[in-house]
């Protein structure tokens, strides 16, 4: 490697090697997030392609806290009671272990009209396997879909059809019918009030986050 290209590797590597291996707090733009937290909702991965391709020669611990995605987990080695904390302004939850940041994921909270309610919460029911009980699909009894994306509330069902809720593995109900769940991420809010998150990360937080985990909703 010639020395430019090392001295360019070298200096994209350094934030990250800063991010992941401090043992302070992480701030983005010289100010923490709500009350001193470590705001990790802007992508980690801020340093374009290039920054993604060399961090992939770090050793693979230091990666594992890592996804393209913007997600982060390290609670695994982490002692503490969990709890959860969803910034909506962020579209991110986090995990934290005994008050120390654990973790993180991008989501999906509720489109307007169907706001995820910030809040005070905790986690009232786990559900693996959950379907949800109002939206979902009419399908005919072949299981082909006749209509999706319904509202069995107020779309009348076809003749010959019958209901499919719509799959929200990973559930964990926070109030209501609004829980945390694996779902679709557009890239801004798009769901009818609950937290969508990767696969992945739904089943980390799922399997982390006992029944009566605190769960905080800000703005």
């Amino acid at each position: 490697m010639t020395f430019p290209r090392l001295l360019s590797a070298c200096l994209l590597l350094l934030p990250l090697l800063s991010v992941s291996c401090s043992t302070q707090p992480y701030y983005y733009g010289g100010q923490p997030a709500y009350g001193g937290q470590p705001s990790y909702g802007q992508n980690l991965f801020r340093y374009g392609q290039q920054g993604v391709n060399v961090a992939k020669k770090l050793p693979s611990r230091v990666m594992g806290l890592f996804r393209s995605d913007g997600s982060f987990w390290y609670a695994d080695g982490m002692q503490g009671r969990p709890s959860i904390r969803i910034v909506l302004g962020e579209q991110m939850v986090y995990l934290y272990k005994g008050g120390h940041l654990a973790g993180g994921s991008p989501i999906s909270s509720g489109s307007e009209g169907y706001d995820t309610r910030p809040g005070r919460y905790r986690v009232i029911e786990k559900d693996i396997d959950h379907k949800s009980s109002i939206y979902g699909d009419y399908e005919d009894m072949y299981g082909n879909v006749v209509m999706t994306n319904i509202d069995n509330r107020k779309d009348r069902r076809p003749p010959g059809t019958r209901f499919e809720g719509a799959k929200m593995y990973y559930f964990m109900r926070i109030y209501g019918g609004v829980g945390m769940h694996q779902g679709y991420l557009p890239g801004y809010p798009a769901s009818h009030g609950c937290i969508r998150l990767p696969g992945h990360m739904a089943e980390k937080f799922f399997l982390a986050c006992p029944m009566g985990t605190p769960v905080t909703v800000v703005p």
